[in-house]
């Protein structure tokens, strides 16, 4: 049995430890929060025993569960064969963390990130080896999302970006390879300028959250709204990745409004918190508003 370690268990983290452990790797989800851990595996056992219910499990929850393992620390890093940080989209953080990874981590164990819009080559830069460090962008709720972007940083081995790619497949994903590290990568260039406008339509008020993602379901066949994907991600966490877009001189894929974040000033963070752009129960399901 492979080793992972993944490194965050936040929302990201604890959905990539999931599919890891439904996929047979034992898994050690590591985070310096004891209580992030214990919330993250509890919501863990929540899924996988939703999961088992439908019958989309091919193992028992309790054995997908002992799989896996709670880090407060690195210390286990020498025993893995990839590595995934999906900590808070800060430059900062994740480059002091790849300088600890680089000096724990197996020479060939691939570090990847999961970041949403840092390009890989800034993050590989402080590492001693960055032809071993790529991108794996997962999408959100991990386990119900099918597509991973696998990105390749100016160094990253052809080796190590087509080994992404078919890790991706072992955890019953679809790889998007992604040849040219850019900020944002593909997918959320794409959805960030979809929303910018979105957002900016709202802020005027010309529409409302409702009915442009009702537009967008109905009129351009997404399964979900724009609105909805945000509350789903975390408003905060887009705040942290509008900043980021704009330090790596991306402003074109950043709203001009600063909706979202007077939103999160005010605890308005999405479902995590019980309230976004639409108001959920305490079970995360979005309470239905009159005529809905």
């Amino acid at each position: 049995m492979e080793n992972v370690m993944v490194i965050g268990a936040g929302f990201m983290g604890t959905g990539i430890a999931q599919v890891c452990a439904q996929s047979g790797y034992r898994v050690f989800l590591m985070d310096a929060d004891p209580d992030e851990l214990e919330k993250a595996l509890g919501k863990i056992k929540w899924s996988v025993e939703k999961f088992a219910s439908k019958g989309f499990l091919k193992d028992t929850p309790q054995t997908v569960l002992e799989r896996i393992s709670l880090e407060t620390d690195l210390e286990n890093a020498s025993q893995v064969q990839w590595c995934i940080e999906a900590v808070y989209e800060e430059e900062e953080l994740k480059l002091k963390l790849f300088e600890d990874l680089d000096r724990r981590v197996p020479a060939d164990t691939p570090l990847a990130s999961n970041t949403s819009s840092i390009p890989i080559t800034r993050l590989a830069r402080v590492t001693q080896n960055p032809a071993r460090v790529l991108g794996l962008h997962f999408f959100g709720p991990v386990p119900f999302m099918g597509l991973v972007e696998v990105v390749r940083g100016e160094k990253t081995s052809e080796a190590v970006f087509n080994r992404g790619a078919e890790f991706v497949k072992t955890l019953g994903k679809t790889p998007v390879k992604v040849n040219k590290d850019i900020p944002g990568f593909v997918m959320n260039r794409i959805f960030g300028a979809a929303f910018r406008e979105c957002v900016d339509l709202v802020a005027d008020g010309i529409a409302s959250p409702e009915d442009i993602d009702v537009g967008m379901r109905l009129g351009y066949g997404w399964n979900v709204g724009p609105f909805e994907i945000a509350d789903n991600a975390g408003l905060d966490t887009f705040v942290r990745v509008g900043k980021s877009m704009q330090a790596l001189g991306e402003e074109n894929l950043v709203a001009k409004s600063d909706l979202i974040s007077n939103m999160v000033e005010q605890g308005r963070l999405g479902r995590k918190a019980g309230k976004g752009f639409y108001d959920y129960d305490k079970n995360g399901k979005k309470k239905l508003r009159p005529g809905e």
